[in-house]
């Protein structure tokens, strides 16, 4: 079984939402079987470690396995909410991305995308990448 380093965003993509000073990002992976290798690697620690220079001061992760998807609560990430922070995205809507371009994870081959271009990527570089 080959394994790959790729950004998250290869494996999964992502919805997010808001409340408050609250941002929910929910994290879903392309291929179920890459569920897995996720719940193991994008921890509520890597991900406040990601938001940290956004002022976050907590992450809960929900496990949602019959989706299978993972949700993110991110707390005190919107620099006082929609009414009251000065960022251009009040509502946090490219915190998802942030995320998916910001964790990377190694799965197996197989979780990507059949029209992933990192495959491509893969085949002429003949060995494992780390695509940044």
């Amino acid at each position: 079984m080959k394994l790959v380093t790729v950004p998250l965003h290869a494996v999964a993509h992502g919805r997010a939402g808001d409340k408050g000073n609250r941002s929910n990002i929910s994290v879903i992976p392309y291929r179920a079987s890459a569920f897995e290798h996720l719940c193991e690697q994008v921890t509520d620690s890597r991900v406040l470690k990601l938001f940290a220079h956004k002022r976050a001061t907590s992450v809960a992760r929900y496990e949602l396995p019959n989706l299978p998807a993972l949700n993110f609560v991110i707390d005190d990430v919107l620099e006082g909410g929609v009414n009251d922070g000065l960022g251009l995205d009040g509502h946090g809507k490219t915190l998802s991305f942030f995320l998916l371009g910001g964790i990377f994870v190694t799965v197996p081959l197989d979780c990507l995308p059949d029209s992933s271009p990192y495959i491509e990527r893969l085949d002429q570089a003949g060995e494992t990448v780390r695509a940044e």
